[in-house]
């Protein structure tokens, strides 16, 4: 089959593209108001970028109203956030904090989440994830939907500081992602979580060093 994403002509129950670029890492955004109201959303459109100078990308659709959603407005009053992974543990407080709320709504405490102190900006991390990236605003890239409420906003962000819980540096000093089981998003109203990995290491140039288990 084949179908015109424009047209939605897929025949199907439901659209599938969500479940054709998958499993998608889920970025947990916390952010704060410029009148100090914190904010904490996960989406599921969130990727780095670079590796070597790190930056992150996440990509913010509106509310159905047509409005931004109050991370994007965050971060660019106050030019921060961060980026706090999502676990297996934590699935239910990452759902309650995806409800879309009023502003004025704190979503630490709708999803019973306690709050770290950041180091170097202002919004909080998510105490109990084991992972977070302390980010600074970038840039902005609005991408037009076929209709002005399906616009996006990417936003990229320059991560300034890393945070690993040490209880999940294995002893060969890697992070034992096994451990952590960090979500990912699929399609429709699916998650998977990782607790199950392998190696496969790339070949080198001339091609005869490749090896995997």
């Amino acid at each position: 089959m084949y179908y015109d994403p424009e047209k939605n002509d897929h025949g199907l129950p439901h659209n599938p593209f969500k479940s054709l670029i998958v499993p998608r890492p889920i970025g947990w955004i916390s952010s704060v108001s410029a009148q100090g109201i914190h904010n904490l959303a996960p989406y599921s459109q969130f990727q780095m970028v670079n590796g070597a100078c790190p930056y992150v990308m996440v990509g913010c659709n509106q509310y159905d109203t047509g409005n931004r959603k109050d991370t994007v407005v965050n971060i660019e009053q106050t030019g921060e956030f961060v980026c706090n992974m999502a676990t297996y543990d934590l699935r239910m407080a990452m759902n309650a904090s995806a409800a879309e709320l009023p502003p004025e709504v704190d979503e630490f405490a709708v999803a019973g989440l306690s709050k770290a102190p950041s180091v170097r900006v202002k919004p909080c991390r998510v105490a109990e994830s084991p992972i977070h990236l302390e980010c600074r605003h970038y840039q902005t890239i609005r991408l037009p939907g076929y209709t002005p409420a399906q616009s996006v906003d990417m936003i990229i962000g320059k991560v300034v500081l890393i945070h690993i819980k040490d209880e999940v540096i294995d002893a060969n000093g890697k992070v034992d992602i096994v451990k952590i089981r960090p979500l990912a998003r699929l399609g429709y109203h699916d998650y998977a979580s990782i607790d199950r990995i392998f190696e496969i290491v790339r070949p080198d140039a001339t091609g005869k060093k490749a090896a995997g288990k």
